[in-house]
């Protein structure tokens, strides 16, 4: 089929109709826009109480498009032309159209992609057309198609050949307008209503700090430096509160060397936001506001139907401390529990890997994510995260042992992470240094050393609230999708 298409194609530039030529085609309407346009002349003709005429003008479309149906019947044919907004039937007569053009436009595949000049009317089995007076090869496709009863239904073919998929799954389109929605109006609530300014900071890197994850890295061959791509923009947009802008936001992606699954691609999209004069509850407040209008810019509503279960994401959303969960699921009170040496003995029973490296705030974190996590339908934010899991978070002042930082948890995944930002610089260096223990003890993931960040809250950094949303996560529940690779268009895949 491929070398008939090829074939095809020879002919074609044999006789001077190289499609491959084309450079351009004026198209006036969309698939929908002239569906639209005709109604509603139907519609204003009926309340007027007049009747179509021979004698009425037509209105007059230029469409372009690809073919995805064909049906042949002598000197008549029927085509279906879909473009980006939808489809639309294209009837082409042989004496609708130039003399000796009807024979080419036989030739013509699905797939094909076409120009057509002509007029919009309703057949007489109502569905309203497109009648030809001239169809034009804009670009001719030496591909098959999958045929539309089987589609292209697996996955992994899918994500590689993501084009093909657009084409023939139009409910995929669908999901990646509705992406774009969300993040337009994530920028929109922010910058309007908000008064953060987007900036730009770098993805190439030296030190790859702001989170705890295992970095992709590289060489810079010009200066000799061993660099490494951003895993987080927190450590950068800082600097900018230090600097004196008051609220400052990134939306980008983001780089982790680490596993793949339903849930984690390496190369991601997240947003960072910085609030001067800010805390946790400030940032809490945000995260409400952007999921909400997020799934209200996907779907009208802020309730939002997810593989089968109902999340309602208006605000206000429930609270609970970690060491609350802990105690409801477990019945150890780690509140009462103050040394490591106890919180190793009360966690002996729960199977922890490496328990007698682990501090009780890593105990409290492991035992949270092991036997609570899963259970956070949520939308829900925990608090009370242990300084030793909070290397950038204040503490909270009531209990020193955790720090003034949240999670916010939708169907058992984490979509959020934010805390009233530590601006003390004797306290972020030691914490600093303490990550850099856990690295030598094999820890690959542990915080590096960042002297100029450290540096600049010397220079001074008011209060602010911090505040990281993992966008590719919050589009999956608002378009429904079951993997994170449904709402990336091009996710990175092993090579065949």
């Amino acid at each position: 089929m491929r070398q008939i298409r090829r074939e095809k194609l020879t002919a074609l530039r044999e006789s001077g109709r190289d499609p491959f030529l084309a450079e351009c085609f004026e198209v006036t309407h969309k698939s929908t826009v002239a569906v639209r346009d005709f109604e509603a002349r139907e519609r204003e003709r009926e309340e007027a109480g007049l009747a179509e005429t021979p004698d009425d003008e037509p209105i007059r479309v230029q469409i372009a498009g690809r073919i995805m149906a064909n049906r042949h019947m002598g000197k008549a044919s029927f085509i279906d032309v879909a473009d980006s907004e939808g489809k639309i039937q294209v009837y082409v007569r042989k004496d609708g159209i130039p003399d000796g053009e009807y024979d080419v436009f036989l030739t013509y595949d699905i797939g094909d992609i076409v120009g057509v000049r002509g007029s919009v009317f309703r057949t007489r089995h109502g569905e309203i057309s497109v009648k030809a007076e001239e169809v034009e090869l804009l670009a001719k496709s030496l591909q098959i198609l999958p045929n539309k009863w089987q589609g292209l239904k697996d996955p992994d073919l899918r994500y590689r050949q993501r084009y093909v998929d657009l084409i023939v799954n139009p409910e995929v389109r669908e999901v990646f307008k509705k992406r774009a929605l969300v993040i337009r109006e994530i920028r929109r609530y922010l910058e309007e209503d908000e008064g953060f300014l987007d900036v730009d900071t770098p993805i190439l890197t030296i030190i790859a700090g702001g989170a705890n994850a295992r970095p992709f890295e590289t060489h810079h061959n010009t200066l000799d430096i061993d660099m490494k791509l951003r895993i987080s923009n927190e450590l950068f947009l800082k600097r900018l509160i230090v600097g004196g802008f008051d609220r400052v936001y990134e939306m980008g992606k983001m780089f982790r060397n680490e596993g793949m699954d339903r849930n984690h691609n390496p190369e991601f999209t997240s947003m960072e936001l910085y609030q001067a004069y800010g805390q946790m509850e400030d940032v809490m407040r945000l995260t409400e506001e952007v999921a909400s209008r997020a799934a209200i810019a996907a779907n009208g509503t802020a309730v939002i139907e997810y593989q089968g279960k109902t999340f309602d994401l208006n605000p206000p959303w429930a609270r609970v401390r970690m060491q609350d969960l802990v105690k409801e699921k477990l019945g150890v009170d780690f509140d009462a529990i103050d040394t490591d040496e106890e919180a190793r003995e009360a966690a002996k029973p729960y199977d922890l890997e490496n328990i007698r490296s682990l501090t009780r705030g890593h105990i409290i974190a492991e035992l949270f994510e092991k036997y609570c996590e899963d259970g956070l339908d949520g939308p829900v934010f925990v608090t009370g995260h242990p300084v030793e899991i909070s290397p950038l978070s204040k503490r909270d002042p009531e209990d020193p042992r955790i720090t003034r930082r949240f999670e916010a948890y939708v169907n058992c995944w984490e979509i959020a992470n934010g805390f009233s930002e530590l601006n003390d610089p004797i306290d972020q260096l030691q914490r600093f240094k303490e990550q850099q223990a856990a690295a030598t003890r094999g820890d690959d993931e542990a915080h590096p050393m960042d002297e100029d960040f450290v540096n600049a809250l010397e220079v001074g950094m008011p209060p602010t609230g911090g505040l990281g949303i993992g966008i590719d996560r919050l589009v999956m529940l608002v378009t429904d999708a079951p993997s994170i690779r449904d709402i990336i268009l091009f996710p990175t895949m092993k090579p065949l």
